[in-house]
């Protein structure tokens, strides 16, 4: 349940997700160049597909995130397709919903631009594989990242929310495993057959893959 439903958090909790997403969102499309419109759709489509198949686990539900795959490709942008997948996914299939639209893209949405850094940091590894390792370190820990978040965010709400808080977190590792295993594998592809497609990909004609 990394979708947290409307009626769950307090007022100030759905305000400050609000805000949050207000300023992340402005430096998320701040500069955005027409022909980077292709990617970012095509990868908020993805987003909203994988997110939207989830399976239910007692009081909670698993479903893919693929927010660290977002971060690796997209870079700050992606803050802005987890926004708009999201936002889709609460007005046509009531996932989530609209009071929480602002948390919610804060609990995935941050970790993507988590995974976006993380990422970054290949340039220091000389290695064939960096993109495989920083790919699954993105994508595994942008994950639990957001499943950490939400826990937190459920805990801080009483002691009635303990269990859940703990099962959230319990139930999504294996998805942690299995995003970081996609997206290390995604990023090692990319590299070798389309290194455009990887976020501050432009200007990496000089290093060693």
């Amino acid at each position: 349940m990394v979708h947290i439903s409307d009626g769950v958090l307090p007022p100030t909790m759905l305000a400050a997700g609000f805000v949050l997403t207000a300023v992340l969102l402005y430096s998320s499309l701040k500069g955005v160049k027409a022909e980077e419109i292709p990617k970012i759709s095509l990868i908020t489509a993805a987003l909203f597909v994988a997110s939207l198949v989830h399976f239910p686990i007692g009081p909670t539900s698993v479903h893919l995130i693929m927010n660290g795959l977002a971060g690796i490709l997209l870079g700050r942008r992606a803050y802005a397709g987890v926004f708009v997948a999201l936002t889709l996914q609460a007005v046509f299939f009531q996932h989530g919903g609209i009071t929480v639209l602002g948390v919610n893209t804060f609990n995935i949405g941050l970790p993507a631009l988590l995974a976006w850094q993380i990422f970054e940091h290949r340039r220091g590894l000389k290695t064939p594989r960096r993109e495989v390792v920083f790919g699954g370190l993105a994508g595994g820990l942008a994950v639990l990242t957001s499943v950490l978040m939400v826990s937190l965010e459920l805990l801080a709400m009483g002691e009635e929310f303990r269990e859940i808080s703990i099962l959230v977190i319990g139930v999504h590792l294996p998805v942690v495993l299995i995003e970081a295993v996609v997206a290390g594998g995604a990023a090692g592809l990319l590299v070798n057959v389309k290194p455009e497609m990887l976020s501050g990909s432009r200007n990496r004609t000089s290093e060693v893959h």
